[in-house]
């Protein structure tokens, strides 16, 4: 007799926990835990004409700009179709930044948590009921 309600307690436990996981991922942002892979093969695509020198030259002018790495990475992926500059010129692009002296003086995401952060408080400011 125990068996058969253990049995029955762990069904009916698997139903709830299965439902109980869809109703998590219907509320929640995130989708699962699928994302892009990088190309198993690390030369250089057969598409791409620039070379290496003139690639970090790019990325200079671009940072003098005041492009950050990934604005520039973006910018190097739509306008010339370079998908991986470490593919191209051999290091990242806040490394070849940094080696030349055009490196950000505080972290890129860091930067940007700052930046959520003061806007955040402007509106608290303005909003002041806004309890959320």
């Amino acid at each position: 007799m125990r068996t058969m309600i253990a049995k029955r307690l762990t069904r009916r436990s698997v139903v709830l926990l299965r439902h109980f996981a869809i109703m998590v991922r219907m509320h929640a942002p995130g989708k699962g835990i699928s994302s892009s892979a990088l190309p198993y093969r690390r030369s250089v695509p057969t598409w791409v004409k620039m070379s290496s020198d003139e690639t970090k030259e790019m990325i200079y002018k671009l940072a003098k700009k005041g492009r950050t790495p990934s604005q520039i990475g973006v910018m190097l992926r739509d306008s010339n179709g370079i998908a991986q500059v470490k593919l191209v010129t051999g290091n990242k692009i806040l490394r070849i930044l940094k080696a030349k002296g055009l490196a950000p003086a505080i972290p890129e995401d860091l930067y940007q948590l700052i930046k959520k952060a003061v806007a955040v408080r402007k509106h608290m400011e303005k909003q002041r009921k806004d309890k959320d």
